[in-house]
This record gives C-alpha cells, sequence and structure tokens, in this order.
C-alpha cells in the first residue's frame, strides 16, 4: 500500500488560495476515481473537487471556512501501488479529524469537476527535459490523467499547446498542456510521476470534460487496467527543447541573430535612462510568463526561450516582447533570408491555424452575424463645443489632480440619457426562448483590442458615473483586458456596447452586435471639416457616428431617434448633465 497526496489544485488563472466550504467524504472512508471529495470557493466560481484515485481516506486538512493556498495536501489516501508520497512526508498534521458528513452523496458526481491541479499562473514549470537522461522508464501501471473541468458549466476545453512529448519522463506537477474553455486559459500539471504513453488530441481540438488527455506509465497499479488508445501524439508546439543558435524551435517565426548567451544577460535603457536587466534564458528550461503574455508570443510567432526576461528570474513581459520586436527581430519569409533586394521575388505561402482566443473571437463574431439582422445607421456630429468643453476641463484636471478626459466619458454619458427615452435599446434578447430583457442599469461594454485579441470589458453602472469616475472606470477595466488581469464578471454582462478604433477611427465602419446584445454605438475619429453654418462656409471639428442595432427588436425609426439623440447631446454637451 501507498500513500497519496492530493493538493489544493488552481481552477483559474492567478487565483493563489480558495476557502473550503463543505467536506463531502470523512475520514475512513473508501472512495473511488472521480467520487466527489469537498467544494472549494476562489473569488471567481465555486468549485467541486474530485478524487484522482481510488483509496481508503486517512487525513483532511482544513476546515469548512478556512482559506488555503494553492498546492497545500488537501486530502490524503492510501492506495494500492506507491502512491506520490512516501510515509515520511505527512508532517503536516490534519485539521480537521472527522468531519461530518454532508447530505451530498459523495457516489453522486462521478464525472463532475476538478481531478488534478492546473498549473498556478506564474509558477515555474519544469519542461520534459529537465527529466535526467536515461531514466529507466515504468512500466508497473497506466495511469490516464483526464480533462478536469476548470470552471463551471464547462463541458469542453480548446486544447491550446503540449508541453511534454510521448516518451518524456514528467515529475508530479510538472507542466502537460494548456487548454482554453469560453472563460480563461488554464495551465493543467501532471497528478503523478512517470513516463508520458500517449497524448490525446491535437493543438485546436476541443476536448470533453472528464475526456482522456495524457497516458502514462506509472510504478503501482495505475488507475485503468489497460492503455488508452491515442488519436494524436505531437509534439510539442510552444517548448522548444533544444533550441538552435538563431533561437528557433518555431519554424519560419522569429529569427534571433543577436539573442545574449546562455546565462548572460542584455541591458537597456529603461525609464528615466535607467538600464533595464534583462536575463538570457535557458535551455530547456520552461521560461516564466503569465499566460496572456504566452498568448501574445504564439499570435506573433515569438519563441519565449528566445526572449530575455526583465523581471524576477528572469521572467518575461509585455515590455520584454515589445524590446524584442523593436530591437530589429522581423518575421522571416518562407522562402528565406529576409535580406537582399527590394525587389526581389516572394515565394511559398504560410498556413496558420486559428486557434484559442483568435477562434473563440472568430465563433463570437460569426454567432452574431449569424443569428442578428443588423442594420446600420451613420451621422454626422459637430463635436467643436464638446471639444472645447474637454479642453477646459482638462486645464483644470491638471490643477486639481483629476483625471484627463477623452471622448468616451461623453459618448458614454449620452448614450445613458438617450437610454432613458428608448429602453428596448439597452436590452439583451435571447432569441430561442423569444425573451427580451430590458435592463435598468447600463453596464456598458467597451470593446478593446489587447495583445490576445478582441475583448469586451464591461464599466457596470455607467448611469451612477460622472465623466471622471467613467473615465477612470473605462482606463481600469480596459488595463485590465490588456494585462490579462481581468476577472470573469469584469468580462461578461454588459447591456450595449461602444466599439472604437480611436485615432484609426476612419470615416465610417459597420460595428457587429455584440450578441445577445440589440445595439452598438460605434464613433469615429474627430476631423476639421469645411462645413456650412447660416449660408457661411467655417471649418468645425466633426465626428461620424456608425451604429448597429438588432433589426428584430430595433426599428429604423427607433434607432434613427436614438442617435440624433445621442447627437444632440453632444452638439450641446451642457445638457449632458441637466435632469
Amino acid at each position: 500500500m501507498g500513500r497519496f497526496v492530493f493538493k489544493l489544485p488552481d481552477v483559474g488563472e492567478g487565483t493563489a488560495e480558495a476557502e473550503l466550504v463543505a467536506w463531502h467524504v470523512a475520514i475512513g472512508d473508501t472512495v473511488e476515481e472521480d467520487q466527489l471529495l469537498a467544494e472549494i470557493m476562489t473569488d471567481k466560481a465555486t468549485v467541486e473537487l474530485t478524487s484522482p484515485v481510488s483509496g481508503r481516506v486517512t487525513a483532511l486538512h482544513g476546515e469548512p471556512g478556512v482559506m488555503s493556498p494553492v498546492g497545500s495536501a488537501l486530502v490524503e489516501f492510501e492506495v494500492e501501488g506507491a502512491g506520490n508520497a512516501s510515509a515520511s512526508d505527512a508532517g503536516v498534521t490534519p485539521s480537521v479529524i472527522g468531519p461530518a458528513r454532508d447530505a451530498t452523496s459523495p457516489s453522486a458526481s462521478a464525472d463532475r469537476e476538478e481531478t488534478s491541479p492546473p498549473h498556478a499562473s506564474g509558477e515555474v514549470a519544469r519542461s520534459g527535459s529537465d527529466v535526467t537522461e536515461g531514466a529507466t522508464p515504468l512500466s508497473n501501471g497506466n495511469y490516464v490523467f483526464k480533462l478536469p473541468d476548470v470552471g463551471e458549466g464547462t463541458a469542453e476545453a480548446e486544447l491550446v499547446a503540449w508541453h511534454v512529448a510521448v516518451g518524456d519522463a514528467v515529475e508530479e506537477d510538472q507542466l502537460l498542456a494548456e487548454v482554453m474553455t469560453d472563460k480563461a486559459t488554464v495551465e493543467l500539471t501532471s497528478p503523478v510521476v512517470g513516463v508520458v504513453a500517449a497524448l490525446h488530441g491535437d493543438a485546436g481540438q476541443q476536448v470533453p470534460v472528464g475526456g482522456p488527455l495524457v497516458s502514462f506509465e506509472v510504478e503501482g497499479a495505475g488507475n485503468v487496467s489497460a492503455p488508452v488508445k491515442a488519436e494524436a501524439a505531437p509534439a510539442p508546439s510552444t517548448v522548444s527543447r533544444s533550441p538552435s543558435p538563431d533561437g528557433g524551435g518555431i519554424k519560419g517565426a522569429i529569427t534571433v541573430p543577436h539573442s545574449p548567451p546562455v546565462g548572460g544577460s542584455t541591458r537597456e535603457a529603461g525609464e528615466g535612462g535607467k538600464p533595464v536587466a534583462r536575463t538570457a534564458q535557458t535551455p530547456g528550461v520552461r521560461p516564466l510568463a503569465s499566460p496572456a503574455v504566452r498568448n501574445r508570443a504564439r499570435d506573433l510567432g515569438i519563441p519565449l526561450q528566445a526572449v530575455p526576461g526583465s523581471g524576477p528570474a528572469g521572467r518575461i513581459s509585455h515590455a520584454d516582447l515589445d524590446a524584442f520586436l523593436s530591437g530589429g527581430q522581423t518575421q522571416s519569409s518562407v522562402s528565406g533570408s529576409s535580406t537582399g533586394s527590394a525587389y526581389r521575388k516572394a515565394e511559398g505561402t504560410t498556413e496558420v491555424r486559428i486557434i484559442g482566443l483568435r477562434r473563440k473571437i472568430a465563433e463570437k463574431m460569426a454567432e452574431s452575424v449569424r443569428r442578428i439582422p443588423h442594420i446600420t445607421y451613420v451621422e454626422e456630429i459637430d463635436v467643436t463645443a464638446l471639444e472645447e468643453l474637454r479642453a477646459h476641463l482638462n486645464a483644470e484636471a491638471k490643477k486639481t489632480g483629476k483625471p484627463k478626459l477623452n471622448v468616451l466619458p461623453f459618448i458614454a454619458r449620452a448614450i445613458v440619457v438617450a437610454l432613458r427615452d428608448q429602453p428596448q435599446i439597452n436590452a439583451t434578447y435571447d432569441d430561442k426562448a423569444g425573451v427580451l430583457t430590458q435592463h435598468a442599469a447600463v453596464h456598458l461594454g467597451i470593446a478593446a483590442q489587447t495583445p490576445n485579441g478582441l475583448m469586451v470589458p464591461v464599466v457596470r453602472h455607467a448611469e451612477a458615473r460622472d465623466p471622471y469616475d467613467t473615465a477612470l472606470e473605462i482606463a481600469r477595466v480596459s488595463g485590465a483586458a490588456k494585462d490579462g488581469s481581468a476577472k470573469r464578471e469584469e468580462l461578461s454582462g454588459s447591456t450595449i456596447t461602444i466599439t472604437s478604433l480611436g485615432t484609426l477611427g476612419g470615416v465610417v465602419h459597420t460595428p457587429i452586435i455584440n450578441h445577445p446584445e440589440v445595439a452598438i454605438v460605434g464613433p469615429n475619429k474627430i476631423a476639421e471639416r469645411v462645413v456650412v453654418r447660416d449660408g457661411q462656409m467655417v471649418v468645425r471639428k466633426m465626428m461620424n457616428l456608425s451604429s448597429s442595432f438588432d433589426h428584430r427588436i430595433v426599428d429604423g425609426h427607433d434607432a434613427a431617434v436614438f442617435v440624433q439623440r445621442i447627437k444632440g447631446l453632444l452638439e450641446h454637451p451642457a445638457t449632458l448633465w441637466m435632469g
């Protein structure tokens, strides 16, 4: 018999601890694999944890209501085989001796939630190359790691990248793969020590929760009697085990002719002219970076092994990616070197699989266009008075320390006021149920371009905010979306959306509605134009407003009335706060 310690997993990006809500087993219970053990709560969700093994419960750590850190021991089992811990490791005294059994039957959740600990964001993970060469493969038993449920209601997840290959010897908690749900990107780590026997699925493939992900050869009995046949066993797509001298590892991606020697560092000017130390990455060790940085690097085709990091322990930030790109690194052509004549013929093609967040964005856009009959209405607005007011307020803000105002807080306020007369536009439409839900609160979505693609962070209760508070909240939620720290509730629940391209706003565009909303407002760039006023040609600051509406809910007349109301408010900005 052996001892198996189940540790508290990380059930979402950035989670450092979780609250134990309830136990569903007691000491002495015999449990089966996938049997419900406990419920925990993070700041994002309540998650049910199930057993990764079959065995007898020997210890429970923690009482309901107590916060436990991710990675700490949660349940100890006596299992057949070697387990994953020796008896001498049992240095933690259980704080729960015999919990009262929950009314929920332990066997009622055979295929529910978390079965292994996803990797904590930012933690150093060892790649397959960390294992000592010549390690003897283990062959006593077969262990199948199944895809856990990393969030409430998740039925499947997209496999983004493998970080191990068939034949690799892995340690417990070593990074195996990255998966993406509609809520987050999660790094999954190994629950056992063993040798990878099979990988189930390719990058970009949807894998059902509870389906096999990785098969291992392990010491002891394992958890299945026979190996599970793999449909695919690809080599890892984002980790380079033997980086080439030019920093390769991703063919046809970014060349690295000037990367520093291994173990060295580069220095470049930071803010105020101070040098920023950048530590080169060590071959065979997975670079430190947040999920947002990894996703951006993947989209850009940059191997993180080639990017010197400026953070603690060489951690790579968005600024390091920018520095790498601005340091003369360019995307290599398919035909070879990009140097030579400016008129050299280009040959070849490049195929790029649309996976991860980019595919989620594509699916969302296609769904909106497929399900919603759009009507787009464009109006030009004279914002000369608004720009004069904004300049005056910003000059005063320098004296008082208030935030600088761009045009978005004023547009937000105009939308809030205009919606008072047309509540059917501040609504979400369930076309399957045939129900339109009109919202009293205005939760304003702000379409934002981020390193990971288009996201819509939400300014909640825009109706209760003054222009300065609105500006601060727009900056906060947009910044959180861009750096990958936005919580799920900050990226959902909008009732109407603003989409702005800023100075790239163009003359007109046709915005796509953020389903299931029924309207989206899109300001274009502000430009000086010659217009006729009272029979005279004058130069005014003009802005076009391009807005789309769900024609099933909003008639053309109502759309025009709504936009004309916004136009009147912005052309006479004093009326924005009257009444």
